[in-house]
């Protein structure tokens, strides 16, 4: 009869060889090396019974047996961990068993409609049997159709040529249960592949070979080179065709299912997920042990405690909330900080129920803990509605500390837009929270309050909460106004309309009233960063020459680096240069210390990172703003890597100079902002008030104030794949950071000499971790980056003259940086094949190079200080 579908002759034994080869290793290696294993078979295949009234309509009995368990790659006896172990010792006596039962097939038109096989097998030789069921499963004819098989419900295209068919399934639309999470950010994130094609050779209508393999690639994005592929290949070649069993006669399917063996039950083709135990993990008390020593504050700043941090996480993912509790309720005061790091970072709903319950909010005493809660949730990685919604309630609730009180509003905030940015805008606790910071700040009177509902929509960057940020900044005091603009300055471009324009112009214009220097300049770097027109370019060109000079000498050397460093405005800036007009030379010819100057950190094929660093100071040579940035790009991202901004104001007084114009009435105040990966952290304040400054410059002993200290996990990806031969695969990426940011003033009258220090201690630890677990076996490959660094920034200013001298340096120390690359074979008896290569170099540390100009002036602030300390007496 006519058939659509692949069909069996009566009475046959089709006799085949099969086997499911898989490869780990890395992207662009040669499988000659890899790790991996081959499972191979004969497989025995007869026709039960084809229905009277539909030729299409069949019931095939598939038995596999003589299973071969083999490396994939030859190896020598020593490194063989199957090496005199018989198939029964590998996989173990019941389960063999188990997977040499028959499995039974019913095929309408070549697809698989019920996989008959037994209920209480173990699920991995299930799920063998299940990816050998699926490679009989194709149609004779071409097109694109959504079919069930092993890997899920998945978008499968057929090719026909003759007696050729090609199928390609889609993985990425499969729908199958799996587990796994992605990194916030893009450039901190890996990027996965994954492609799968199987080709099918008929001869006299039914199977001669099929020859299937799928590819799985993951990588980092910010480090390309580094990353992982699994190959998993599957081939059935027919062996030859003997005189078979004859068929059963019944009028329906469940007749004939019933007369071979009644315990047989109808099963889904798709692979069920399972995970193999582990025996001998250690707990988490354990873990912790072994990692304890390099938890102690002054080791953050080594690769090692990067490290430990990242598998202290991966433990902490298996733990109950008992035993988190257990292990914080008994460690001492200084080590508790980095646990909170790490419980926290770990993002279960156990580990968040255990901080919850530990610590208290109504108890300003351990503060410093709940703030070590907060930041590390901010940067969560994959943050959830839960967490914010228990970050409302604390808020909302007693909070003893002020300063925690603030640390919640800036976090809610990132968190906000996190989750907004993970299309969650509209879950009920986003709706609160942005309802509770927006309703609030429209509330506050007292300027406290305004300020931390302001930092919590520099986080949040909400497109409806741009109207309140005008209005604060055009009609806000000094501090307020400075924080909306620069919240403001947050927003992607494409947020600013019309109104943003119009009100920046006036701030930068003074249209309505006057504004301090640091919101003047901030409004016009808005302006300048969002596609400006030929008017806007002209006039704040035309202001300058009518400037106090350190604006005046900082809004040009704002022009300057635009144009060098080809910024996006930088045609039009050009355009409006030509303007002989405006480049009069007496307006461009303007001295004075502020600069402001971008370069470049790295530029690689993957990420390109960015620093820029800008200056600001009053006529009288006191710093009223520096600020370095560091940011990173790709092709499709960016992020705002760090920021530190050291402000002050009102300090004339002590070394008895003229405040400047408009700015004789402001208090002393210096402190220092901060934002780390794209969340702005809670200002932190050197001194208020005059008095509070001499008391400090009378004991300053130029001791950095802490800005961060801590563990962060920036990269966190994780995806689980469920492979046609069976079994289950996982791509890990985890990325650890040690980070240690202090900051500082000091004062020297005697020297007239004032310094600010920024130094970054950073350690980085990248885990890549990709695995095949048959169960009986685990094949992967571990990947490892490690690097430690320093970039320390310097101002030096001398006020004893003008224009006063500054001397601004960028360094970054040498810092070591190691690779390993570690493939294994393993058994779960614990004997292991393992072949590590690794290496390490030493990258040069360097000065950055900051513009012509403050490299002259280095040179004279260097000269002054060496002839000074001669000429004591």
């Amino acid at each position: 009869g006519h058939t659509t579908g692949p069909s069996l002759s009566n009475d046959k034994l089709y006799k085949f060889a099969y086997s499911a080869e898989v490869y780990v290793d890395q992207i662009k290696a040669s499988l000659q090396k890899s790790a991996g294993y081959r499972i191979s078979s004969g497989v025995d295949v007869n026709l039960l019974w084809r229905n009277p009234d539909n030729d299409d309509d069949q019931l095939i009995k598939v038995t596999i047996q003589d299973v071969q368990i083999e490396n994939v790659n030859e190896r020598p006896a020593a490194k063989n961990i199957f090496n005199g172990k018989s198939t029964e010792k590998i996989i173990g006596k019941e389960s063999l068993k188990a997977l040499q039962r028959p499995i039974v097939l019913e095929l309408v038109r070549g697809k698989v409609k019920n996989f008959y096989s037994y209920e209480n097998e173990p699920v991995f030789t299930q799920n063998i049997k299940r990816g050998l069921a699926s490679l009989f499963q194709l149609q004779l004819h071409s097109g694109a159709v959504r079919e069930v098989d092993v890997s899920g419900n998945c978008d499968t295209n057929y090719q026909v040529r003759q007696d050729q068919v090609t199928k390609i399934k889609a993985l990425d639309s499969c729908e199958i249960e799996k587990q796994g999470f992605t990194s916030h950010n893009k450039i901190l994130d890996a990027t996965t592949k994954a492609t799968s094609a199987t080709i099918y050779v008929l001869e006299d209508g039914f199977i001669k070979s099929v020859k299937a393999e799928e590819n799985y690639v993951s990588l980092l994005n910010f480090r390309r080179k580094t990353g992982s592929k699994i190959v998993s290949k599957q081939r059935l070649e027919l062996k030859s065709v003997q005189a078979g069993p004859g068929l059963i006669a019944a009028k329906q399917v469940a007749g004939v299912i019933k007369t071979l063996d009644s315990s047989y039950v109808a099963l889904t083709l798709v692979a069920e997920p399972v995970k193999s135990e582990c025996k001998k993990c250690p707990s988490l008390s354990e873990h912790w042990q072994s990692i304890r020593e390099y938890m102690y504050p002054e080791k953050l700043s080594q690769a090692e405690a990067a490290r430990s941090f990242l598998s202290f996480i991966q433990n902490i993912r298996k733990s109950t909330k008992e035993e988190i509790l257990q292990l914080i309720r008994s460690e001492k005061k200084e080590l508790l900080p980095q646990i909170v790091d790490a419980v926290t970072s770990a993002q279960t709903p156990e580990s968040l129920e255990a901080m919850l319950e530990f610590l208290d909010f109504k108890d300003a005493s351990t503060s410093l803990l709940q703030e070590r809660f907060l930041y590390t949730c901010g940067f969560s990685s994959h943050p959830s509605e839960t967490l914010l919604k228990s970050l409302t309630a604390i808020f909302k609730g007693d909070v003893a500390n002020e300063e925690i009180r603030e640390t919640l509003v800036v976090v809610m905030g990132a968190l906000i837009r996190k989750l907004c940015e993970r299309e969650g805008c509209k879950l009920p606790a986003v709706m609160e929270a942005k309802r509770l910071i927006l309703s609030r700040l429209e509330k506050a009177k007292k300027d406290d309050n305004v300020r931390m509902y302001l930092l919590g929509l520099k986080n949040a960057l909400l497109p409806e909460a741009i109207p309140l940020l005008l209005k604060y900044a055009e009609s806000g005091e000094g501090p307020i106004s400075n924080l909306a603009a620069t919240a403001l300055q947050r927003y992607d471009p494409s947020f600013y309309t019309k109104e943003v324009k119009e009100t920046m112009n006036r701030i930068y214009h003074q249209n309505r009233q006057v504004h301090e220097k640091t919101v003047r300049t901030t409004a016009a770097a808005i302006i300048l960063n969002s596609n400006p027109s030929y008017m806007e370019v002209k006039n704040i060109l035309l202001s300058i020459g009518e400037l106090s000079l350190e604006m005046n000498k900082y809004m040009l050397s704002m022009i300057q680096d635009i144009v060098r460093f080809e910024m996006p405005s930088s045609k039009m800036v050009r355009r409006v240069l030509k303007d002989m007009r405006v480049h009069n030379y007496d307006r461009f010819a303007k001295t004075g210390s502020s600069s402001a100057y971008s370069g470049y950190i790295t530029r690689g094929p993957d990420v390109t990172s960015t620093y820029s660093l800008d200056i600001l100071y009053s006529g009288s040579g006191i710093l009223r703003r520096s600020n370095v940035n560091i940011h990173a790009f790709d092709r499709s991202a960016e992020l705002h890597a760090s920021q530190v901004v050291i402000e002050a104001q009102g300090l004339e007084s002590i070394i008895a100079a003229t405040p400047d114009e408009g700015e004789e009435n402001l208090d002393s105040f210096a402190g220092m902002s901060a934002i780390l990966f794209d969340v702005q952290l809670r200002p932190v304040t050197f001194f208020q008030g005059y008095g509070d400054l001499m008391s400090k410059m009378l004991s300053a002993t130029g001791d950095p104030i802490n800005v961060v200290k801590g563990l962060i996990l920036l990269t966190d990806h994780s995806q689980e794949f469920q492979l046609q031969s069976g079994p289950r695969a996982s791509m890990e990426f985890l990325g650890g950071l040690a980070i240690d940011i202090s900051g500082g003033m000091e004062f020297s009258l005697w020297y007239r000499e004032s310094k600010t220090n920024v130094k970054n201690r950073i350690a980085l630890f990248i885990a890549g971790n990709t695995e095949v677990d048959s169960f009986f076996v685990k094949t992967g490959m571990e990947t490892t980056l490690e690097t430690e660094t320093a970039f320390d920034f310097i101002s030096t200013v001398q006020f004893s003259q003008y224009p006063f001298l500054v001397c601004m340096q960028m360094d970054k120390v040498e810092s070591p940086f190691r690779r390993y690359v570690t493939k294994y074979e393993s058994l779960p008896s614990g004997r292991r094949y393992t072949a590590k290569r690794g290496k390490a170099e030493l990258l040069a540390g360097n000065e950055f190079p900051l513009h012509q100009e403050n490299s002259n002036m280095c040179r004279k602030v260097f000269d002054a200080k060496s002839d000074s300390s001669s000429n004591w007496f």
